[in-house]
Parts: structure tokens; sequence; C-alpha cells
């Protein structure tokens, strides 16, 4: 029976509704699929939902970071990456994580602006998100995005970190191979040592490999990186995005890379990965309960008596982590 005349009608819970997306989805319509992502990146009822049906359906997909420093050309290289991939007949997902406008908190300079090319390829899926001031280059829905990518059937899926300078090394955990870009000369070979963005490379590339210099760049990461990750190091490879040269080559080593194990379930980064979604929904659980009536006063004491030193902000965590368990004890009850 519908609603009564000149009276809304009431909102489908969000269990239904995320059973409309995920099928809709699931089915290939990508109207849905955008609408599932709009709500994974502002973290609603609907996207938690959509998640308890979609996780078990991921874990296929290799996802790959694409990081480095400003001025990298991290965009033109992810564009070259479709662009190879849809020459083979392949699909692939791109979530490229922007800066946020201080206004509305979404997401700025999108790559989708970038790669209107694929805009009418229904095998390529590129969603722009907002960093929303997450610190690591990534947005701190990102990995919760590429689930729901991986899930609807998308076998490779490439990040796009944001480019804000050597402290992205988050992607390392989010992502089952992380390439790093340099360009030629972009810094000397103390500051290549201590870039922490090196440390968790599994591909580095030196990009815009037409510019002097790129050779004697590649060939100096190769001597400082041979000890640090084994006898060899990571990969050095030269590519220049903006003619596709050396973009096979990197594909091939990607590929390689899935061949050779990087997507096992029970790998290093996969359950680091894993840890980190735990431990990110524990903290969004803990914070949720903290805002409920009967626990706002509570916390609001805790953080005036913190203000005052009259307690340290270890024991009134403490105090609140055993209202929040009283609490649940009383609600399970």
């Amino acid at each position: 029976m519908g609603s009564p005349a000149g009276e809304p009608a009431e909102a489908p819970a969000p269990e239904t509704r995320a059973d409309e997306l995920c099928r809709a989805a699931l089915t290939g319509d990508r109207r849905s699929l955008a609408r599932l992502l709009t709500a994974v990146e502002n973290r609603t009822p609907v996207a938690e939902a959509a998640l308890r049906r979609l996780y078990p359906l991921a874990g296929r997909a290799h996802l790959v970071g694409m990081t480095g420093p400003p001025g990298a050309g991290k965009s033109t290289l992810v564009a070259a990456l479709v662009g190879e991939l849809r020459v083979a007949g392949r699909s692939v997902a791109v979530v490229a994580v922007d800066p946020s406008s201080p206004i509305t908190g979404g997401a700025i300079l999108g790559d989708r602006v970038r790669m209107q090319a694929y805009a009418g390829d229904r095998d390529v899926f590129i969603r722009s998100m907002a960093a929303r001031g997450h610190a690591g280059g990534l947005a701190s829905t990102t990995g919760a995005a590429c689930a729901v990518l991986d899930a609807v059937g998308f076998g490779l899926i490439l990040i796009e970190t944001v480019g804000t300078g050597q402290s992205e090394v988050e992607v390392a955990s989010a992502a089952d191979t992380t390439v790093v870009l340099e360009a030629p000369e972009m810094g000397d070979e103390v500051q290549a040592i201590k870039a922490g963005l090196l440390e968790v490379a599994d591909l580095v590339v030196v990009n815009k490999g037409d510019r002097p210099g790129a050779a004697r760049t590649a060939s100096q990461l190769r001597a400082m990186l041979g000890g640090r990750r084994g006898v060899h190091g990571p990969p050095v490879l030269i590519t220049t995005a903006a003619t596709g040269a050396g973009v096979p080559e990197l594909l091939a080593a990607i590929d390689r890379r899935a061949a050779d194990g990087a997507l096992a379930g029970d790998g290093a980064t996969r359950l680091a990965r894993a840890d980190a979604q735990v431990r990110g929904a524990l903290a969004d659980r803990i914070g949720r309960l903290l805002g409920e009536p009967g626990l706002i006063a509570e916390r609001e004491d805790a953080v005036r008596a913190v203000a005052a030193h009259e307690i340290d902000p270890y024991s009134a965590a403490d105090g609140l982590l055993a209202a929040v368990a009283g609490r649940r004890e009383v609600q399970d009850g």
C-alpha cells in the first residue's frame, strides 16, 4: 500500500537498499556500482550492509598501488596502463585518491576528468575519492571501495595516491603490488636512499624516460636498492607514459607479481590489510558507541577531566572502554 497523498514515501531499510544495489552492481549496472561506492565513501548504513554481502565475493583481484612524488606522472601512467589493458581485452578499475575540497569535502582534480577517453567503456571503471584529510596518500575508505570493485568482477584495480610527497607509504598495506614512480633527476642519491616510498616498492618506475638523465637515474636506483630488498632488489623500469614506451613491460612485471604469489590469501601484505581493516572497523564501532546519548555525558566528563589534568588520557580511555563494554553487556542481556 502506498503512502498517503502528500506524504513522502518511507525510505527502504539499509539492508533492503543494499541488497538492491548489490544485485544490480553484480549484473553489471555501473550506476548502482557508483551509488554503492558513494555509500562506502560516506560510511552509510547501506555501505555496511552491502559490504557484509559483497566481502565474501572479493579477494580475487590484484590491487596495484601507484604512488610517487608530485610531478612523476602518476595519472598519465595510470591512463597508459588502462589503454594497454584495453588493447589486451582486459577490464580494469581505477581508484584515484585526490585532494579534498575544503568546502564540500569532495575530490578535486578528479582523474575522471583526465581519463575522458574511457568514459563510455564498460570494461573500465574510474572512481575519484577524496582524501578528506586522511594521511598516507589514501582515503580512509579506499580498502572498502576496492573490495566492492573486486566483488563485482574487476580482476585488476589500480590505486593512485594523492601525490603529496614521500610519506605515502600506506599504499603498501592496501595493495598487493606497490609501484613507486620517480622522474629523472628528481633528487640526489642521499634523498633517494632516505625516501620511505622506495623502501616499500615492489616495482620502481623511472617515468618520463625521454628526458635526459632517465637511464642514469634508473642505474642509480638499481645500485642503491640492490642490497635492501634481497640480492637483486625490486625491478627498476623506465617508461614514457605520454608515448606508451615501456608500458607493456611494466604491465608484464605487474602480471608476474600476481603469478608469483602476490595474491596469496595468507601473504604478509593481505594479512596486514585485513588487520588494518579490522582495526578500522573497531575504531568506527567504538566511535559510534561513544556518540550514543547514554555515553556522551560520560565522554564529555572524561575530556574535561583530562583537560584539567585531573586524570591522564590513558585512564580516561580505559574508563570509557569499560563503559562501552558495560553498555554492550546490558544491551545483549
